[in-house]
C-alpha cells in the first residue's frame, strides 16, 4: 500500500528538523472573536500592528488569497536550561530565519513531489496569522491558562510556524480537549499578575511585553516585579507541570544552541554589560539574535531596572573593563 502524500509531507517536515507537524484547512479562525474582544480591552498595549491586521487574522484565507491548507510545525528550543535574565528562546540564533529556511526547504520538496506550479508561503510569527489557533486546528496542542500552546508530549517551549499551500490536503483532527484541569500554577506565579482570567493576558503587565515590545519608560509601579528579567520571561512556562515533566534539554549545537554570552545566570553581571552597551557592541551582541527586537534603548532601560532591583542605581555602578 502506498503512503499518502500527507503522511510523507509530515515526515518530511520532521526530517527537516521540526519537532511537531500537523495539517490544517485554512478558514475562519475560531478565536477571532476572543481576539477582537482582547483588542477592545486594550490588552495589546502598544502593539498597534495587531489592531491593524485584525481583519486579516480573522480568517487564514485572507493574508494570501488562493491558499487552501497549512502545514503547521513546532520547533523545540529547550526548556530545561537554567533560568536567567534572558528568556530561553532568545539565547540562540534568531528563530525566524531558522524556521523560514526549513519551511522554504519543505516547499521545495512539495514542488518536487507535486509540480513546480504549487504556490506556498511561509509564516513565522511575522504575518497576520493567529498561529496558536491554526496549531490547535492541526492537532498540535491545546491553549493553556497562560495562553501558551501546550503539547502533551513536549510542553510549551517551542516556536510555531506554518507553510501555506494552494493544495487541498486531508487535515489532521484538531486538538479538542484541554489538560490543565484545576491547575493555576502559571496564573499564581506571574510576577506582575498579568493574567486577568485563565487564558486572558493583559500584555501591558506582562514582563515579556514590557522588556521587548514596550517603548518608553518602564511603568514605575511594575519595576520591582520585573526582578531580574532583562529580556523576556519564562516564569509561567517554568512552573507548568507539562514542562516540568516533558521540557527538553537545550540544543547543544546548531543555530538554536544557547550562546554563552546570552546564557549567564548572574543578573547583575549581565545587566551591567547591557547597561553600558555602545552601538557597536550592541550590534555585535544582537546580530542574528531575536534580542534586537528590544532596540538598544530598550535593553539599556531594562538593565537599569534590573540593577536598581539589586540596589544598584545606574549612577552607582561603573562600566565593565574592556574585554
Amino acid at each position: 500500500m502506498s503512503t499518502s502524500f500527507e503522511v510523507r509531507l509530515r515526515d518530511q517536515a520532521l526530517g527537516l528538523g521540526f519537532d511537531l507537524a500537523g495539517l490544517a484547512t485554512l478558514g475562519p479562525a475560531e478565536t477571532a472573536g476572543a481576539f477582537d474582544d482582547w483588542l477592545r480591552q486594550e490588552y495589546h498595549g502598544g502593539m498597534d500592528y495587531l489592531r491593524r491586521g485584525a481583519e486579516l487574522r480573522a480568517d487564514t484565507t485572507r493574508p494570501e488569497p488562493g491558499m487552501v491548507s497549512a502545514v503547521v510545525v513546532a520547533l523545540d528550543y529547550g526548556g530545561r536550561s537554567p533560568s536567567g535574565p534572558i528568556a530561553r528562546y532568545a539565547r540562540g540564533t534568531d528563530y525566524h530565519r531558522v524556521m523560514w529556511d526549513r519551511l522554504d526547504a519543505l516547499l521545495t520538496w512539495v514542488r518536487a513531489e507535486r509540480g513546480e506550479a504549487v504556490r506556498g508561503r511561509a509564516y513565522v510569527d511575522t504575518g497576520p496569522i493567529l498561529e496558536r489557533d491554526l496549531a490547535r486546528r492541526a492537532g498540535l496542542g491545546w491553549f493553556g491558562k497562560n495562553t501558551m500552546l501546550i503539547n502533551p508530549e513536549r510542553g510549551s517551549f517551542f516556536f510555531i510556524g506554518a507553510l501555506f499551500l494552494d493544495l487541498a490536503l486531508t487535515p489532521d483532527a484538531p486538538f479538542a480537549t484541554s489538560h490543565c484541569g484545576t491547575c493555576t500554577r502559571c496564573l499564581d506565579a506571574c510576577p506582575t499578575q498579568a493574567f486577568v482570567a485563565p487564558g486572558v493576558m493583559d500584555a501591558r503587565r506582562c514582563i515579556s511585553y514590557l522588556t521587548i515590545e514596550h517603548r518608553g519608560p518602564m511603568p514605575p509601579e511594575l519595576e520591582p516585579a520585573i526582578g531580574d528579567h532583562l529580556y523576556g520571561c519564562d516564569v509561567c512556562q517554568d512552573v507548568c507541570p507539562w514542562n516540568v515533566k516533558f521540557a527538553s534539554p537545550p540544543p547543544t549545537d546548531g543555530p538554536l544552541a544557547p550562546q554563552p554570552a546570552l546564557s549567564g545566570t548572574d543578573p547583575v553581571a549581565i545587566a551591567r554589560e547591557f547597561h553600558f552597551l555602545d552601538p557597536v557592541r550592541y550590534r555585535e551582541m544582537t546580530r542574528d539574535s531575536a534580542m534586537a527586537r528590544a532596540k538598544l534603548d530598550g535593553l539599556r532601560r531594562n538593565a537599569a531596572v534590573v540593577l536598581a532591583n539589586h540596589g544598584l542605581p545606574p549612577d552607582d555602578i561603573s562600566p565593565q573593563p574592556p574585554r
